[in-house]
């Protein structure tokens, strides 16, 4: 049963609240910066990937939102509360699924919910259509009937149970560390197809850490770069759609009235040192003939593609996440 405190924290929520808002967050430890002074907000309703390679502060991020870790210095909030008993009482409204689900592995998945509505406080959950609901919901209609135990599923399914317990209590934010990991094409699209309805039908706002960046572009509303316990970058997917995709590369006689040109033509363009860069370019030869009509001479061009993980490589140096 929420409480009063909890219901109106929960009711309160809107778009002028951002679901967490950090404030020169850090987490060290006796040989380890592993968070350093990152500031940031997330808003109700987005889907953020979280970025970085390994050992870049993602897994630390992860264990100070959901309380497993307490911050060395700074703050943050969730749900608009900030004092730390107090975001005690709203851990029913925060879910997490880490690495791999926590599962019970003799158990049948039937019971694994159950166990888990207990834990929640949630009242006649098998009687009242609960359980097979969310088993349900998440793709595993049959589950409720089997007899199996969960340790015999294949990884997709312990996926999807995983995070069906994890919408137990009907939760306002879900925070999952890599949970395409291992899957084959089919279930990553399977999961990311209930993250999108989950988002679309619940208003759950997200959190997903992955190392998969060409699956999570295809999802991700917003995303957060941390590079050495630091946010490089903070982004939504519609400003950074506009840096990626086909860029053309372009020296012309005149690159500053080539630049005013193709602005004035709805082109996404900008001036880089002592080259033109145009973004998101279907078709270079529609660019090529504006300007040269315009009296302009093309000296130099290439094209390049840049997708998200091109784009992270370029932001923080080395290799892919």
């Amino acid at each position: 049963m929420i409480n009063p405190f909890e219901r109106r924290i929960v009711e309160s929520i809107g778009m002028e609240t951002p679901i967490i808002e950090a404030v020169k967050l850090t987490k060290s430890y006796p040989h380890c910066l592993a968070l350093d002074s990152v500031t940031f907000k997330i808003e109700k309703g987005e889907i953020v990937g979280l970025i970085g390679k390994n050992g870049a502060g993602k897994t630390t991020l992860i264990r100070l939102l959901t309380g497993i870790a307490i911050p060395t210095s700074g703050t943050f909030s969730i749900l608009g509360v900030s004092d730390p008993e107090k975001l005690v009482a709203l851990r029913k409204s925060i879910a997490a699924m880490v690495e791999t689900p926590a599962l019970y592995l003799n158990l049948n998945a039937r019971d694994n919910l159950l166990t888990r509505c207990i834990l929640m406080g949630i009242k006649n959950p098998v009687k009242s259509g609960y359980v097979k609901e969310k088993l349900d919901y998440v793709g595993l209609p049959g589950a409720f009937k089997d007899k199996r135990v969960v340790k015999n599923y294949s990884l997709g399914m312990r996926q999807r149970l995983g995070i069906a317990m994890a919408l137990v209590g009907e939760p306002k934010l879900l925070i999952l560390d890599e949970p395409t990991n291992g899957l084959d094409p089919e279930g990553i699209k399977q999961i990311r197809e209930l993250l999108l309805r989950l988002n679309k039908d619940k208003g759950i706002t997200m959190i997903v850490s992955s190392h998969i960046l060409a699956e999570l572009s295809k999802f991700a509303t917003s995303y957060i770069f941390l590079d050495k316990g630091r946010i490089v970058e903070q982004v939504g997917a519609a400003d950074l759609e506009k840096r990626t995709g086909k860029v053309l590369i372009l020296k012309t006689s005149d690159d500053a009235k080539a630049l005013s040109i193709l602005k004035g033509a709805s082109f996404e363009a900008e001036l880089v040192g002592d080259t033109l860069e145009v973004h998101d370019v279907k078709e270079g030869a529609i660019v090529l003939n504006l300007l040269v009509k315009s009296g302009l001479e093309i000296s130099a061009m290439r094209e390049e593609s840049n997708d998200l993980e091109d784009y992270f490589v370029k932001l923080v140096g080395g290799d892919k996440a």
